[in-house]
This record gives C-alpha cells, sequence and structure tokens, in this order.
C-alpha cells in the first residue's frame, strides 16, 4: 500500500512546513502533494514528516487527566462493542488495528506491515514481527483471524457486523500471514480495518475486563461509567511511544462542569467544549482550544416511511443553514449540503450546494404535503449536540410561515436506544466515517443498519457496489459525487452542518493533531502527546 516518492525534494517538504506553520488544512496540504504527483498514500508519510518537523521535542513521562462526554454502565473494553468516544478512547489506549488513518485521512500499517490485492477481492495481510500482547504472548495470524471472525458472531454483537460481514473468508497461512476473502470486491479495505472496532484482540478471548492488547498502555482499573486508570506499556513495540507514564479517562456529561475542571486544574483535557463555553477557555493564557472540522455532524432525521416527500423537501427549504452555523454552533461549523461527506474528505463533492433558505418554497411544498396547520412533534435532546438550538431556529422560522413545529425535549438518557431511529423526525449525532463507501454501507443503503430515515434506493445500492469494488480513483469520484447529489436530493437526513470540534487543554499538553475519525486525534491522542514538563 505504499507508494514511492519519485518527484518531491527537500524544498517541498519546506513549504509543506511552511503550510502547517501557517495554518494550512489536511485538504490544503493534499491538494498541494497531489499537484506535485505524491500519491495519496506517499501523501501521507510527507505530511507525517512535516508534522514532526514542526512539532516540539516530545517530553516522557507525567499522568494526564482527561474527560469526554459520556459514559454508562454498559462502557466495554471489548473493542466489538465499543459505542461511545469514552469506548473508543480506551480501546486506542489498550489495542493496536492492523492500519490506522493518519492526518491526512490515509491509511498507513500499523500491526500490519503489508496488505496486499490484486483485485480488491483477496487480501494478503503480513503481520509485524516481535509484536507482544501485554501479557508476553507473541502476535500471530491466529489472533487476527480470531479477532476478525467475532464480528461475524451474531451473539457477540459488533457494531460493525454489517461491515465485516462481506468478509467470506478468513484464515491463517502461517503464523505471521493471513488471507481475508471479500464477498464482492472492496478497494476499501485498507480504510475499514482502521475502524475502532476492528481492534485486534488476544485469541480465545471472552474476558475483556483486563483489556489485554498489544498497546501503548495497560490497563490498571476499569470501572464503567466511573473511570479507567492505564499505564505506560515499557515493552510496547512502536519505539520511543507512548510518551505519557499514565493516562486516566472519564466523563463529566455536563458541558460547563467539564470546563470547569478543566479551568479549575483537575483535569489537563476536557473534550467537546460547548461553543459557548469557548470564550472562557480561550481567555485563559494557560488553556486552549484545539479545533478541528472532520465531519462530525448532527443532523435532523425525517423518516420516508411515515412522512410525505414533499413534506421532507419542505422542511430542507426551511433550514437556515447560515442561522444555524452562527447562532446554535455559534460559529463552529460549515454549512452542510444533507449529505455525509464533508470537505475533510477527499470525495467530497464540492459542487453540490445547499439548499437555500427560501420559507415560500418551503410552504408551496407543505402545501402539497397537506400538512400547513398542523402539529408536527420533533423529538430533540441533549444527547444530540446542538440539537436544541437547532430545533428552536426551524421551529421559529416554521410558525413565521403558519407551519406548528412541536419540538419535544426527551431526556438523554435512553435517547438512543428509544428515539433515535424510531420517532418519526429526530435528530441523530454521527461521528466521522474515513470513507464514503463505510457512511454510506451504515447509513443510507436499503439495508444499512442505522438507516436514519428509511431512504431506500436499488440505483443507489448498485451504484455502492459498483464504487466499492473499483481501483480506478477517478471512477470512484464520479460515483461517489452523484450519489452525494442523490442523498441530498431524495433522503431524509438534513444535515444543516458540519460541527468544528473544539477540545479544552492545557498548554502542557503538547502533539495533539487533527485526525479524520474523530476529536482525541480520532481517539488514540493517549499514545501520541506529551506533557510539557
Amino acid at each position: 500500500m505504499t507508494d514511492k516518492i519519485t518527484n518531491w525534494t527537500k524544498s517541498d517538504d519546506a513549504r509543506v512546513e511552511d503550510a502547517i506553520r501557517r495554518g494550512a488544512t489536511r485538504r490544503d496540504l493534499l491538494k498541494m502533494m497531489l499537484a506535485s504527483g505524491v500519491a495519496l498514500s506517499a501523501g501521507g508519510a510527507v505530511f507525517s514528516r512535516a508534522k514532526q518537523a514542526v512539532a516540539a521535542t516530545p517530553v516522557s513521562g507525567g499522568h494526564l487527566k482527561a474527560a469526554g462526554i459520556s459514559s454508562s454502565n454498559a462502557d466495554t473494553l471489548d473493542p466489538a462493542k465499543a459505542s461511545l468516544g469514552t469506548d473508543y478512547a480506551r480501546c486506542c489506549s489498550l489495542y493496536n488495528r492492523l492500519t490506522f488513518i493518519d492526518v491526512t485521512g490515509v491509511p498507513q500499517m500499523e500491526l500490519a506491515e503489508k496488505l496486499e490485492t490484486k483485485d480488491a477481492k483477496t487480501w494478503t495481510v503480513t503481520l509485524r514481527k516481535g509484536v507482544t500482547f501485554h501479557d508476553g504472548k507473541t502476535l500471530t495470524s491466529a489472533d487476527v483471524v480470531f479477532a476478525l471472525k467475532r464480528h461475524l458472531d451474531p451473539a457477540v454483537g459488533s457494531k460493525v457486523a454489517k461491515i465485516a460481514a462481506q468478509m467470506t473468508e478468513i484464515k491463517a497461512i502461517d503464523p505471521t500471514t493471513v488471507e481475508i476473502v471479500l464477498k464482492a470486491a472492496n478497494a476499501d479495505l485498507p480504510f475499514i480495518l482502521a475502524l475502532h472496532h476492528f481492534m485486534i484482540v488476544q485469541d480465545g478471548t471472552t474476558d475483556f475486563s483486563k483489556g489485554i492488547g498489544t498497546g501503548a498502555f495497560v490497563l490498571e482499573t476499569f470501572q464503567p461509567g466511573v473511570r479507567s486508570i492505564v499505564k505506560k506499556n515499557k515493552n510496547y513495540w512502536k519505539p520511543g511511544l507512548p510518551h505519557l507514564d499514565s493516562f486516566e479517562f472519564f466523563a463529566i456529561p455536563d458541558a460547563t462542569a467539564r470546563v470547569n475542571a478543566l479551568l479549575a486544574g483537575d483535569i489537563q483535557f476536557c473534550s467537546s467544549v460547548d461553543p459557548r463555553a469557548a470564550k472562557l477557555v480561550d481567555g485563559q493564557k494557560d488553556f486552549q482550544l484545539s479545533r478541528s472540522t472532520v465531519g462530525n455532524y448532527t443532523n435532523l432525521n425525517i423518516r420516508l416511511d411515515t412522512n410525505k416527500p414533499d413534506f421532507v423537501t419542505g422542511m430542507k427549504y426551511l433550514i437556515d443553514r447560515e442561522q444555524i452555523v452562527a447562532a446554535a454552533l455559534r460559529g463552529f461549523g460549515d454549512v452542510g449540503n444533507d449529505q455525509p461527506i464533508s470537505k475533510a474528505n477527499v470525495f467530497h463533492n464540492p459542487d453540490l450546494k445547499p439548499k437555500a433558505f427560501d420559507p415560500d418554497k418551503a410552504k408551496h411544498y407543505f402545501q402539497k404535503a397537506g400538512v400547513l396547520g398542523q402539529s408536527i412533534p420533533v423529538i430533540a435532546s441533549e444527547a444530540a449536540d446542538f440539537s436544541i438550538d437547532m430545533a428552536m431556529i426551524i421551529q421559529a422560522s416554521a410558525a413565521e410561515i403558519g407551519m406548528k413545529l412541536d419540538v419535544q425535549r426527551v431526556p438523554s438518557d435512553g435517547y438512543w436506544d428509544k428515539y433515535w431511529l424510531k420517532a418519526p423526525i429526530h435528530f441523530g449525532n454521527i461521528n466521522p466515517r474515513p470513507t464514503p463507501d463505510i457512511y454510506f454501507s451504515l447509513l443510507y443503503s436499503s439495508d444499512a443498519p442505522w438507516n436514519e430515515s428509511q431512504y431506500k434506493s436499488p440505483k443507489f445500492d448498485s451504484m455502492l457496489l459498483e464504487a466499492r469494488g473499483s481501483l480506478d480513483e477517478a471512477k470512484r469520484h464520479e460515483i461517489y459525487n452523484e450519489m452525494q447529489t442523490m442523498i441530498s436530493d431524495e433522503a431524509g437526513t438534513i444535515i444543516p452542518a458540519y460541527t468544528t470540534n473544539a477540545d479544552g487543554i492545557s498548554s502542557k499538553v503538547k502533539g495533539l493533531l487533527p485526525n479524520p475519525l474523530g476529536g482525541m486525534m480520532g481517539y488514540a491522542m493517549a499514545e501520541y502527546i506529551w506533557l510539557e514538563a
């Protein structure tokens, strides 16, 4: 998966480093590299090298205390069942994946030394040698086969069972080689294997409370719904990592309390700072915000099986996207165009424009649907970030044209089980995924497990399979551009904005970089950041 760089010079390195110092985005740098003839996979290495060149020298030692936004008694150390950011952060500290997504959005090798294919259907994984688990056992192909096959067992309850189902054969060729055969060709397998759920666990593991993996940290304490503490793995296979001696992670659900804990010095990292509290952090000399727009979004889901298409179209014209970014997100976001592939993704369709705010058009479609004047329930909750503020803005716009939206605010506890995917009109909250195929497979194909608006399109399903199996990147761009347009026009998921994630950090925290898999460096920050003495 690694391409040689044939026409890249030290001057080009300097140009990239300068761009980084000037605040260039990942997309800006990718364009720069592609213009110079650097392949995406090689571009990741260039970007990583440049980042290291401008970064401060890492310091070893220290105990980092970090607070996330949510936890529960269902917290888990089983990667297959992970569902919250707190789960991801813990699992990233204890385990490794075969591949990982770097800061440019390109898959790089981790436990896999090589990942090769000729047809995008049969893949050969060559494992790194000399990698050991926390208990001293050497990593072998048997561990990889076991870890991947778990997702195919319904009894496990894997969160990525639908994605893993395409792996029809997973077998060990020898102690360091695994062959994966897919149901159909999928050029995105290196991206898929980098998802948090595909962490490699030890062969035969049934008790995950000990968190035995090959990762940068060893588990010391795990109290579901309370906290976890991990200590440095002194036998870690990556030279020089991690920098921290230990990492403590817990959740403070209340946004204000979370920021106050940071400013009081009780924690050094505060996940997901509410835009309303951003000035409190920015105004302190010993603290700062780490911002990244990598594809998170809160969306309004209108189920197509219980609502008329004209009503959905009317709602899309009723959304004042600029006002939502300015008022609900306090400027922490980019205007969205009702499909999930943001500007941070190399497959984003730049020609697809968002629907303009047009109350008269909205009223026209509401009249066609026969719903103008009716009271329409809309479910919102603090569980879906910014959804309550968004709902209030949309409700006010609706009232101006005689449309009654009954915004029902429900508790966070149980929201995802009781309302998400179930209520006729409700809000969702989606974390970034690295490829269009993963977004579309999870959220928009006819059999998608999280089909939020019950969107069904045989044409869309067919295009999904075509793009998935193609190794022609230009062709995939073309197909994905059309699919984004289809979602924007036809689905019942309204995505008014892509959220800018802001984490609050102590000025002593160094080395934190954005990552396409989400905040906290794709939830893997503990392995890479350090505390300045």
